[in-house]
Protein backbone atom coordinates (compact mmCIF):
# COMPACT_ATOMS: atom_id res chain seq x y z
CA UNK A 1 0.00 0.00 0.00
CA UNK A 2 2.86 2.33 0.89
CA UNK A 3 4.49 1.59 -2.47
CA UNK A 4 1.29 2.47 -4.30
CA UNK A 5 0.96 5.73 -2.32
CA UNK A 6 4.56 6.68 -3.09
CA UNK A 7 4.03 5.89 -6.77
CA UNK A 8 0.91 8.06 -6.89
CA UNK A 9 2.78 10.89 -5.11
CA UNK A 10 5.69 10.62 -7.57
CA UNK A 11 3.39 10.66 -10.59
CA UNK A 12 1.48 13.64 -9.20
CA UNK A 13 4.74 15.54 -8.63
CA UNK A 14 6.01 14.79 -12.12
CA UNK A 15 2.70 15.80 -13.66
CA UNK A 16 2.77 19.05 -11.70
CA UNK A 17 6.32 19.78 -12.84
CA UNK A 18 5.43 19.12 -16.47
CA UNK A 19 2.36 21.31 -16.18
CA UNK A 20 4.46 24.10 -14.66
CA UNK A 21 6.85 23.88 -17.59
CA UNK A 22 3.97 24.09 -20.04
CA UNK A 23 2.40 27.00 -18.14
CA UNK A 24 5.56 29.05 -18.64
CA UNK A 25 4.37 29.52 -22.22
CA UNK A 26 1.40 31.51 -20.95
CA UNK A 27 1.43 35.00 -19.46
CA UNK A 28 -1.31 34.67 -16.84
CA UNK A 29 -2.21 38.04 -15.37
CA UNK A 30 0.37 39.82 -17.51
CA UNK A 31 -0.24 41.96 -20.57
CA UNK A 32 1.39 40.20 -23.52
CA UNK A 33 4.33 42.03 -25.04
CA UNK A 34 4.01 42.71 -28.76
CA UNK A 35 7.34 42.91 -30.53
CA UNK A 36 7.91 43.85 -33.24
CA UNK A 37 4.77 45.93 -33.76
CA UNK A 38 4.40 47.32 -37.30
CA UNK A 39 2.20 50.35 -37.84
CA UNK A 40 1.75 52.59 -40.86
CA UNK A 41 4.92 54.62 -40.38
CA UNK A 42 7.05 52.86 -37.80
CA UNK A 43 8.11 49.65 -36.09
CA UNK A 44 8.26 49.35 -32.30
CA UNK A 45 10.38 46.77 -30.48
CA UNK A 46 9.87 45.80 -26.84
CA UNK A 47 11.68 43.68 -24.26
CA UNK A 48 10.72 42.92 -20.66
CA UNK A 49 13.97 43.22 -18.69
CA UNK A 50 13.25 45.00 -15.37
CA UNK A 51 16.71 44.29 -13.95
CA UNK A 52 18.70 45.44 -16.97
CA UNK A 53 20.74 48.65 -16.79
CA UNK A 54 21.00 49.28 -20.53
CA UNK A 55 19.28 47.80 -23.59
CA UNK A 56 20.10 48.66 -27.19
CA UNK A 57 18.55 47.59 -30.49
CA UNK A 58 20.72 46.41 -33.37
CA UNK A 59 19.20 45.57 -36.76
CA UNK A 60 20.40 44.70 -40.23
CA UNK A 61 18.92 48.01 -41.44
CA UNK A 62 21.75 49.82 -39.61
CA UNK A 63 25.32 50.23 -40.79
CA UNK A 64 27.03 48.36 -37.93
CA UNK A 65 27.00 47.73 -34.18
CA UNK A 66 28.02 51.34 -33.52
CA UNK A 67 24.70 52.39 -35.03
CA UNK A 68 22.66 50.46 -32.45
CA UNK A 69 19.77 52.39 -30.91
CA UNK A 70 19.38 53.04 -27.17
CA UNK A 71 16.02 51.82 -25.84
CA UNK A 72 13.94 53.55 -23.16
CA UNK A 73 12.38 51.84 -20.14
CA UNK A 74 8.87 52.23 -18.76
CA UNK A 75 7.74 51.82 -15.16
CA UNK A 76 6.90 48.13 -15.71
CA UNK A 77 10.44 47.32 -16.77
CA UNK A 78 9.62 47.07 -20.48
CA UNK A 79 12.27 48.53 -22.76
CA UNK A 80 11.05 49.99 -26.04
CA UNK A 81 12.30 51.75 -29.17
CA UNK A 82 10.68 52.77 -32.43
CA UNK A 83 12.22 53.23 -35.86
CA UNK A 84 10.80 54.62 -39.10
CA UNK A 85 9.26 51.82 -41.17
CA UNK A 86 12.05 50.43 -43.39
CA UNK A 87 11.53 49.55 -47.04
CA UNK A 88 9.77 46.22 -47.67
CA UNK A 89 12.28 43.42 -47.03
CA UNK A 90 13.35 40.80 -44.53
CA UNK A 91 15.54 42.18 -41.76
CA UNK A 92 17.16 40.57 -38.73
CA UNK A 93 17.70 42.17 -35.34
CA UNK A 94 18.90 41.58 -31.79
CA UNK A 95 18.74 43.25 -28.41
CA UNK A 96 22.00 44.11 -26.62
CA UNK A 97 21.24 43.74 -22.91
CA UNK A 98 24.01 45.06 -20.66
CA UNK A 99 26.44 44.23 -23.44
CA UNK A 100 25.07 40.75 -24.19
CA UNK A 101 23.37 40.02 -27.51
CA UNK A 102 20.01 38.23 -27.31
CA UNK A 103 17.04 37.50 -29.56
CA UNK A 104 13.54 38.88 -29.12
CA UNK A 105 11.65 36.42 -26.85
CA UNK A 106 8.31 37.84 -28.04
CA UNK A 107 9.01 37.05 -31.70
CA UNK A 108 8.67 33.42 -32.81
CA UNK A 109 9.88 34.16 -36.36
CA UNK A 110 13.58 33.40 -36.57
CA UNK A 111 16.20 32.32 -39.06
CA UNK A 112 19.49 30.49 -38.66
CA UNK A 113 22.66 31.95 -40.12
CA UNK A 114 25.29 29.26 -39.68
CA UNK A 115 25.74 29.04 -35.91
CA UNK A 116 23.61 32.12 -35.13
CA UNK A 117 19.85 32.34 -34.64
CA UNK A 118 18.37 35.74 -35.44
CA UNK A 119 14.99 37.39 -34.85
CA UNK A 120 13.24 38.36 -38.08
CA UNK A 121 11.36 41.51 -39.08
CA UNK A 122 9.39 41.12 -42.32
CA UNK A 123 8.17 44.47 -43.65
CA UNK A 124 5.26 43.84 -46.04
CA UNK A 125 4.84 45.23 -49.54
CA UNK A 126 6.99 45.21 -52.68
CA UNK A 127 9.52 42.40 -52.88
CA UNK A 128 8.22 40.99 -49.57
CA UNK A 129 5.17 39.75 -51.44
CA UNK A 130 7.36 36.84 -52.56
CA UNK A 131 8.26 36.02 -48.93
CA UNK A 132 4.69 35.62 -47.70
CA UNK A 133 2.93 32.27 -47.75
CA UNK A 134 1.32 31.43 -51.10
CA UNK A 135 -2.06 29.72 -51.32
CA UNK A 136 -0.59 26.69 -53.11
CA UNK A 137 2.48 25.47 -51.24
CA UNK A 138 5.14 23.00 -52.22
CA UNK A 139 6.91 20.64 -49.83
CA UNK A 140 10.38 20.73 -48.33
CA UNK A 141 12.11 17.55 -47.23
CA UNK A 142 15.59 16.58 -46.18
CA UNK A 143 17.26 13.40 -47.43
CA UNK A 144 20.40 11.48 -46.61
CA UNK A 145 22.36 10.20 -49.58
CA UNK A 146 25.57 8.24 -50.00
CA UNK A 147 28.51 10.20 -51.38
CA UNK A 148 31.24 7.78 -52.49
CA UNK A 149 33.16 10.75 -53.89
CA UNK A 150 33.53 12.36 -50.46
CA UNK A 151 33.32 9.08 -48.53
CA UNK A 152 30.39 9.70 -46.21
CA UNK A 153 26.62 9.83 -46.03
CA UNK A 154 25.44 13.42 -46.42
CA UNK A 155 22.29 15.49 -46.03
CA UNK A 156 20.55 17.84 -48.46
CA UNK A 157 17.28 19.76 -48.65
CA UNK A 158 14.86 19.32 -51.55
CA UNK A 159 11.84 21.42 -52.53
CA UNK A 160 9.10 19.91 -54.68
CA UNK A 161 6.44 22.21 -56.15
CA UNK A 162 2.74 22.20 -55.37
CA UNK A 163 1.06 19.27 -57.13
CA UNK A 164 4.19 17.11 -57.41
CA UNK A 165 2.76 14.31 -55.26
CA UNK A 166 -0.54 14.32 -57.16
CA UNK A 167 1.08 14.16 -60.59
CA UNK A 168 2.76 10.73 -60.65
CA UNK A 169 3.47 10.85 -64.38
CA UNK A 170 4.79 14.40 -64.50
CA UNK A 171 8.53 15.04 -64.80
CA UNK A 172 10.13 18.23 -63.55
CA UNK A 173 13.27 20.26 -64.24
CA UNK A 174 15.71 20.74 -61.38
CA UNK A 175 17.48 23.80 -60.02
CA UNK A 176 20.59 22.96 -57.99
CA UNK A 177 20.86 25.93 -55.60
CA UNK A 178 24.17 26.31 -53.75
CA UNK A 179 24.88 28.24 -50.55
CA UNK A 180 27.80 30.45 -49.57
CA UNK A 181 30.57 30.17 -46.98
CA UNK A 182 29.22 29.68 -43.46
CA UNK A 183 25.99 28.21 -44.78
CA UNK A 184 24.75 24.66 -45.15
CA UNK A 185 21.90 22.66 -46.66
CA UNK A 186 19.32 24.78 -44.80
CA UNK A 187 20.64 28.25 -45.69
CA UNK A 188 18.54 28.84 -48.80
CA UNK A 189 15.41 27.71 -46.92
CA UNK A 190 16.05 29.59 -43.65
CA UNK A 191 17.55 32.83 -44.97
CA UNK A 192 16.74 32.60 -48.65
CA UNK A 193 13.00 31.91 -48.25
CA UNK A 194 13.29 29.65 -51.28
CA UNK A 195 10.07 27.76 -50.66
CA UNK A 196 8.01 30.92 -50.33
CA UNK A 197 9.62 32.50 -53.39
CA UNK A 198 9.14 29.43 -55.56
CA UNK A 199 5.57 28.89 -54.32
CA UNK A 200 4.61 32.48 -55.16
CA UNK A 201 6.29 32.55 -58.57
CA UNK A 202 4.79 29.21 -59.59
CA UNK A 203 1.33 30.09 -58.30
CA UNK A 204 1.38 33.36 -60.28
CA UNK A 205 2.54 31.56 -63.43
CA UNK A 206 5.81 33.52 -63.43
CA UNK A 207 8.05 30.45 -63.10
CA UNK A 208 7.87 26.88 -64.33
CA UNK A 209 7.13 24.25 -61.66
CA UNK A 210 10.53 22.89 -60.69
CA UNK A 211 12.36 20.86 -58.08
CA UNK A 212 15.01 22.77 -56.11
CA UNK A 213 17.94 20.82 -54.62
CA UNK A 214 19.99 22.52 -51.89
CA UNK A 215 23.04 20.43 -50.89
CA UNK A 216 25.60 21.01 -48.15
CA UNK A 217 28.59 22.62 -49.87
CA UNK A 218 31.04 21.94 -47.01
CA UNK A 219 32.63 18.58 -47.92
CA UNK A 220 33.99 18.10 -44.39
CA UNK A 221 30.44 18.00 -43.02
CA UNK A 222 27.84 15.27 -43.15
CA UNK A 223 25.16 17.81 -42.34
CA UNK A 224 24.55 21.19 -40.70
CA UNK A 225 26.37 21.84 -37.42
CA UNK A 226 23.04 21.64 -35.58
CA UNK A 227 23.26 17.85 -35.94
CA UNK A 228 26.41 17.73 -33.82
CA UNK A 229 28.10 15.23 -36.15
CA UNK A 230 31.89 14.93 -36.27
CA UNK A 231 33.59 16.80 -39.08
CA UNK A 232 36.26 15.29 -41.28
CA UNK A 233 39.69 16.80 -41.79
CA UNK A 234 41.06 17.20 -45.32
CA UNK A 235 44.48 18.27 -46.48
CA UNK A 236 43.37 20.71 -49.15
CA UNK A 237 46.93 20.90 -50.46
CA UNK A 238 46.50 17.33 -51.67
CA UNK A 239 45.49 17.37 -55.37
CA UNK A 240 43.28 14.33 -54.71
CA UNK A 241 40.86 16.61 -52.87
CA UNK A 242 40.70 19.32 -55.52
CA UNK A 243 37.10 20.07 -56.50
CA UNK A 244 35.92 17.31 -54.17
CA UNK A 245 32.46 18.78 -53.57
CA UNK A 246 32.07 19.95 -57.17
CA UNK A 247 32.76 16.44 -58.43
CA UNK A 248 30.29 15.03 -55.91
CA UNK A 249 27.53 17.21 -57.37
CA UNK A 250 27.81 15.44 -60.72
CA UNK A 251 28.82 11.97 -59.48
CA UNK A 252 26.66 11.62 -56.35
CA UNK A 253 23.97 14.29 -55.99
CA UNK A 254 22.55 14.44 -59.52
CA UNK A 255 22.37 10.62 -59.84
CA UNK A 256 20.57 10.40 -56.49
CA UNK A 257 18.05 13.09 -57.41
CA UNK A 258 17.39 11.66 -60.87
CA UNK A 259 16.87 8.17 -59.41
CA UNK A 260 14.57 9.15 -56.55
CA UNK A 261 12.58 12.03 -58.06
CA UNK A 262 10.69 12.46 -61.33
CA UNK A 263 13.09 14.67 -63.21
CA UNK A 264 13.90 15.74 -66.76
CA UNK A 265 17.31 14.13 -67.14
CA UNK A 266 18.69 16.37 -69.86
CA UNK A 267 20.86 19.52 -69.80
CA UNK A 268 17.81 21.64 -70.62
CA UNK A 269 16.18 20.18 -67.48
CA UNK A 270 19.06 21.16 -65.17
CA UNK A 271 20.04 24.55 -63.78
CA UNK A 272 22.73 25.47 -61.28
CA UNK A 273 22.98 28.68 -59.28
CA UNK A 274 24.84 29.71 -56.17
CA UNK A 275 25.82 32.69 -54.07
CA UNK A 276 29.37 33.69 -53.14
CA UNK A 277 31.20 30.38 -52.47
CA UNK A 278 28.23 28.68 -54.14
CA UNK A 279 28.74 30.98 -57.11
CA UNK A 280 32.31 29.67 -57.29
CA UNK A 281 30.96 26.12 -57.14
CA UNK A 282 28.49 27.02 -59.91
CA UNK A 283 31.31 28.18 -62.17
CA UNK A 284 33.55 25.26 -61.24
CA UNK A 285 30.98 22.54 -61.93
CA UNK A 286 29.99 24.05 -65.29
CA UNK A 287 33.63 24.61 -66.27
CA UNK A 288 34.58 21.03 -65.37
CA UNK A 289 31.43 19.46 -66.83
CA UNK A 290 30.38 21.56 -69.83
CA UNK A 291 27.01 20.53 -71.21
CA UNK A 292 25.74 19.13 -67.88
CA UNK A 293 23.62 22.21 -67.12
CA UNK A 294 21.56 24.24 -69.53
CA UNK A 295 21.19 27.16 -67.11
CA UNK A 296 24.13 28.74 -65.27
CA UNK A 297 23.66 31.49 -62.67
CA UNK A 298 26.62 32.54 -60.47
CA UNK A 299 25.70 35.22 -57.92
CA UNK A 300 28.10 37.60 -56.16
CA UNK A 301 31.09 35.77 -57.59
CA UNK A 302 33.47 36.10 -60.51
CA UNK A 303 37.07 35.45 -61.43
CA UNK A 304 40.42 36.71 -60.20
CA UNK A 305 42.45 39.18 -62.19
CA UNK A 306 44.53 37.23 -64.71
CA UNK A 307 42.66 33.96 -64.09
CA UNK A 308 42.73 31.76 -67.19
CA UNK A 309 39.18 30.79 -68.03
CA UNK A 310 38.92 31.26 -71.80
CA UNK A 311 39.36 27.61 -72.72
CA UNK A 312 36.72 26.56 -70.19
CA UNK A 313 34.25 29.15 -71.43
CA UNK A 314 34.86 28.03 -74.99
CA UNK A 315 34.03 24.47 -73.94
CA UNK A 316 30.74 25.68 -72.43
CA UNK A 317 29.99 27.60 -75.61
CA UNK A 318 30.69 24.53 -77.74
CA UNK A 319 28.59 22.23 -75.53
CA UNK A 320 25.71 24.69 -75.61
CA UNK A 321 23.58 26.28 -72.90
CA UNK A 322 20.26 28.10 -72.57
CA UNK A 323 21.09 30.88 -70.11
CA UNK A 324 24.17 32.34 -68.44
CA UNK A 325 23.01 34.85 -65.81
CA UNK A 326 25.43 36.76 -63.55
CA UNK A 327 24.19 38.92 -60.66
CA UNK A 328 26.13 41.17 -58.29
CA UNK A 329 25.64 44.32 -56.20
CA UNK A 330 27.67 47.40 -57.01
CA UNK A 331 28.74 47.63 -53.33
CA UNK A 332 29.72 43.96 -53.15
CA UNK A 333 33.37 43.35 -52.26
CA UNK A 334 33.41 40.86 -55.18
CA UNK A 335 32.00 43.35 -57.68
CA UNK A 336 35.27 43.66 -59.58
CA UNK A 337 35.50 39.87 -59.80
CA UNK A 338 32.00 39.78 -61.27
CA UNK A 339 33.02 42.50 -63.73
CA UNK A 340 36.00 40.37 -64.75
CA UNK A 341 33.70 37.38 -65.37
CA UNK A 342 31.36 39.58 -67.42
CA UNK A 343 34.31 40.75 -69.54
CA UNK A 344 35.55 37.18 -70.01
CA UNK A 345 32.11 36.07 -71.18
CA UNK A 346 32.00 38.97 -73.64
CA UNK A 347 35.54 38.26 -74.84
CA UNK A 348 34.65 34.66 -75.57
CA UNK A 349 31.39 35.44 -77.28
CA UNK A 350 29.08 33.82 -74.72
CA UNK A 351 25.65 35.41 -74.73
CA UNK A 352 24.76 36.26 -71.14
CA UNK A 353 22.91 38.60 -68.80
CA UNK A 354 24.89 40.73 -66.36
CA UNK A 355 22.53 42.04 -63.69
CA UNK A 356 24.04 44.78 -61.52
CA UNK A 357 21.98 45.82 -58.53
CA UNK A 358 22.61 48.17 -55.66
CA UNK A 359 23.74 46.85 -52.31
CA UNK A 360 26.41 44.44 -51.28
CA UNK A 361 27.09 40.83 -50.32
CA UNK A 362 23.72 40.33 -48.67
CA UNK A 363 20.67 38.08 -48.56
CA UNK A 364 18.30 40.83 -49.74
CA UNK A 365 20.21 40.79 -53.02
CA UNK A 366 20.35 37.00 -53.32
CA UNK A 367 16.66 36.57 -52.60
CA UNK A 368 15.86 39.23 -55.19
CA UNK A 369 18.12 37.55 -57.77
CA UNK A 370 16.18 34.30 -57.27
CA UNK A 371 12.94 36.13 -58.08
CA UNK A 372 14.54 37.38 -61.31
CA UNK A 373 16.49 34.49 -62.81
CA UNK A 374 14.00 31.96 -61.42
CA UNK A 375 11.44 33.28 -63.90
CA UNK A 376 13.83 32.65 -66.80
CA UNK A 377 14.59 29.00 -66.12
CA UNK A 378 13.31 26.11 -68.24
CA UNK A 379 11.51 28.25 -70.80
Amino acid sequence: MKKISLLILLMTTLAGTAAAQELRNFAFGRQPIVSPEITENQVTFRLLAPKAYEVRLYGSWTADYRSSLAMARDTAGVWYASIPLPAPEIYTYSFIVDGVMMNDPSNVIMQRDGTRYLSVLLVPGGISGYYKEATQRGNVRTVWYDSPTIGMQRRMTIYTPYGYENNPRGKYPVLYLLHGAGGDEEAWISMGYTRQIMDNMIEKGEAEPMIVVMPNGNPWQEAAKTYGLPERQFDWRDPAFANLYVNSIVKDIIPYVEKHFRTINKPEGRAVAGLSMGGGHTMAVTNLYPGMFGYICPLSMGIREGQEIDSQLQAIKKAGYKLYWVGCGDQDFLFESANALHQALERNGLEHTYHVSGGGHTWPNWRTYLTIFGKLLFK
